[in-house]
């Protein structure tokens, strides 16, 4: 006679079912959906402050852990240390499983920072853009206005600028608040005069309409003047935030002569992005693993990223291209907002719940 199973322990019990969940979480996580939150206001006001979304793996296909060797359900870190969660002693290659569809110009994308250069490409810190720029595209920007192929690109409803407002008198937040812009979204000038206010064409009508307010006029700046941080990293190159370009984004398969424009515009992706070994900028011509070349073929896509609070965000403009190995998925639907303005349970912001994101 075989002998009567021996019932599981409550402890036994507990610790099977948590490391079922365990399972169960990371393969959603890996092969479906990842949840994210949005941590700051570049995307504003399209997606907000306190935004829970979706992201989805399968949209543009599940991407192969590169670094295998993870405690599950972390991301850099373990939770409330300082401690890695990830050894990068193995590294994979780059594979992404069949997906619905690539990477759609004026898609919302989340993707790894990168020049966070410090962490393998899969654990670099997740941002979320709008992919404004697909490969072989050519981005340029005049007097603010994105141009993408020469055509003036989708401006996003909520797409939002900074102002300098003029005022009567000093306001309050509460002033603002009535418009939809947020204590973090305005700034008074030193001597008084007015505010910089970040915010949509339709608010600063609204504020236009206001008897305190004097003007109101889009801060742009000079074009043919150099900011400091933008990319390239180029001093010759006088462009900023409101006119830049033209310059095209690469494409897997794409052959480019490396003349002294396309060093100064791509060295930095081959370098970075494209697994040598070595790449040297030497007597003006490129080294790459020791042979000298004087063309070049790209090895994968790349995409351009803006977010849609244009000059309250930092994108493709100041770092350059996202690769495509840096992809983590397409931002879906939101399930929660919450508002830290408010209390209580007007910190919910109802109307946003499973809204989809476009």
């Amino acid at each position: 006679m075989s002998q009567p199973k021996k019932k599981k322990s409550p402890t036994r019990e507990w610790v099977d079912a948590l490391v079922f969940a365990v399972v169960a979480a990371s393969l959603i996580r890996w092969l479906l959906l990842e949840p994210f939150t949005i941590p700051t206001a570049s995307m504003e006001k399209s997606l907000l402050v306190g935004d829970f979304l979706f992201v989805s793996k399968m949209h543009y296909g599940t991407r192969i852990p590169k670094t295998p060797l993870q405690v599950p359900l972390t991301h850099q870190k373990i939770w409330g240390t300082e401690i890695p969660s990830f050894s990068d002693a193995i590294q994979l290659p780059y594979y992404r499983l069949p997906g619905f569809s690539d990477v759609e110009r004026y898609d919302v994308v989340v993707f790894n920072y990168p020049v966070e250069f410090q962490y393998p490409p899969d654990l670099k810190t997740n941002y979320i853009k709008r992919a404004v720029g697909i490969p072989g595209d050519v981005i340029e920007i005049k007097n603010a206005d994105l141009y993408v192929n020469g055509e003036l690109a989708m401006k996003p409803k909520e797409m939002q600028y900074s102002y300098d407002v003029l005022t009567s008198r000093p306001l309050n937040a509460e002033f603002f608040m009535e418009y939809g812009v947020n204590p973090e979204s305005f700034y008074p000038f030193s001597d008084g005069s007015g505010y910089m206010v970040f915010a949509t064409d339709e608010v600063i009508s609204r504020l236009e309409s206001s008897p305190v307010v004097t003007s109101a006029t889009k801060r742009i700046a000079k074009e043919g003047t150099r900011e400091d941080s933008i990319y390239p990293n180029i001093p010759s190159y006088k462009w900023n935030r409101d006119f830049y370009g033209p310059l095209k984004v690469p494409a897997k398969g794409e052959t480019i002569q490396l003349t002294q424009e396309n060093l100064d515009k791509y060295s930095f992706v081959i370098e970075k992005y494209e697994g040598h070994d070595s790449v040297v900028l030497q007597d003006g011509a490129l080294v790459i693993d020791g042979q000298k070349v004087d063309s070049y073929t790209f090895k994968q896509d790349y995409y351009f990223m803006m977010g849609d609070n244009r000059h309250d965000s930092l994108d493709s403009r100041f770092w350059g291209f996202v690769p495509e190995d840096h992809i983590v998925g397409k931002a879906w639907f939101l399930w929660l907002s919450l508002d830290k303005y408010e209390s209580m349970f007007n910190k919910i912001r109802w109307s946003r719940f499973f809204k989809g994101i476009d």
